[in-house]
């Protein structure tokens, strides 16, 4: 799976772990986020995050 980073603080939404404070289970890809899903470090939209380069 791919990784995301915020553009804002670059905090890294990794789908392996999930966003557990949030509800979001391990294994749960960034596009099937909920849309009003925000970043836990910032608060920063999913318009905000961009895949990473492996």
């Amino acid at each position: 799976m791919t990784i995301y980073l915020c553009n804002v603080c670059n905090q890294i939404y990794d789908p392996a772990e999930g966003d557990p404070d949030s509800g979001i289970a391990p294994g749960t890809a960034f596009e099937n986020l909920p849309d009003d899903w925000v970043c836990p470090d910032c608060g920063a939209t999913k318009d905000d995050f961009e895949e990473m380069e492996d």
